[in-house]
């Protein structure tokens, strides 16, 4: 179990989280420390867990260009010849492998080295982090479930699957360890609801669009799991009813082939949904770059935290 947590948390990833965290909390006047580097790792616990339970749920083959956990604990059961059936041993060990990595953030940062000050003033965003992203992922499972088509429900999905943890919550979480002001807060929660949702609408793409190589995820494999996305309800929205109706008898089909993916991906298209996710995106880092720029932040984080913005909506992974 620990080979299998050190290889996925060590050594894949992209690090966005601690990044924002720390940045956030540079950006708030707090001096550079590696106890404070040690108590941003924590999210990246947070995040591994996550990630484990997302592609048992999802069902995923691979992440990172590896296969995800549960894959590989089932072929450590075939291959030893165990009794019992090999997928049910490999969902036991994912789920217990992510509850582990929950409990280890937990461990990080209580044992990271910041003052019980510092740890009392982050706990409550920590929490609000975790909390946050269980609902987000649920409110994703749900959607699926009942093949909601709305633009507005795709929205509010990503908004707290993937926006408030992926930057607000992070910065807020970093503002909290330095103590920050209102004022800069304020700036933090408005930029990071914009380009976390930016964030999360690039992703959205990047599941039907991306490059398996860069992704480290088969291409269209949102589309086999029936994700419920902004990208696919702006389909679902000018689409005429019997290319609706193609769209709606692919998406979710874990058996769809390349030629289904790319008729999907064509729908998407035509239809100016892949477009319109695009301007949004455009607009959201906008707007998440002007909120940052409403509020003087210490050198050298601001400057940091634009790069990490166009990173995060520019990125092929």
């Amino acid at each position: 179990m620990v080979d299998a947590i050190e290889k996925f948390v060590l050594r894949g990833g992209k690090r966005l989280r601690p990044a924002f965290a720390y940045w956030g909390y540079r950006g708030a006047g707090g001096p550079d420390d590696d106890h404070v580097v040690t108590a941003t790792a924590a999210l990246e616990f947070v995040q591994a867990s996550a990630l484990i339970h997302d592609d048992l749920m999802d069902a995923s083959d691979t992440r990172r260009g590896e296969p995800a956990v549960h894959r590989q604990f089932e072929r450590m059961h075939t291959g030893s010849g165990w009794v019992g059936e090999a997928d049910a041993f490999g969902a036991g060990a994912a789920i217990l492998l992510g509850d582990l990595c929950l409990t280890w953030s937990d461990e990080l940062l209580h044992r990271c080295g910041i003052s019980a000050e510092q740890i009392a003033r982050a706990r409550p965003v920590f929490d609000l982090m975790r909390t946050e992203v269980i609902a987000g992922q649920y409110l994703d499972v749900h959607a699926q479930a009942t093949a909601d088509r709305s633009r507005q429900r795709a929205s509010t999905v990503a908004r707290y699957k993937s926006a408030k943890y992926t930057v607000e919550r992070p910065l807020l979480f970093g503002a909290a360890i330095a103590g920050a002001n209102e004022e800069i807060q304020a700036a933090y929660s408005a930029y990071g609801l914009l380009l976390g949702e930016a964030f999360q609408l690039r992703d959205d793409v990047l599941g039907v669009f991306g490059e398996p190589t860069q992704t480290g995820k088969p291409a269209g494999d949102d589309l086999r799991e029936g994700k419920r996305t902004y990208l696919v309800a702006c389909a679902f929205e000018v689409a005429d009813e019997p290319t609706a109706a193609r769209l709606q008898q692919g998406l979710g089909n874990p058996g769809l082939d390349a030629a289904g993916v790319a008729e999907l991906r064509e729908i998407i298209v035509t239809t100016g949904a892949l477009a319109r996710t695009e301007e949004r995106i455009d607009g959201l880092t906008a707007g998440a770059l002007a909120a940052l720029s409403s509020v003087e932040l210490a050198d050298p984080a601001a400057r940091m935290l634009t790069e990490l913005a166009n990173f995060a909506t520019h990125r092929a992974l």
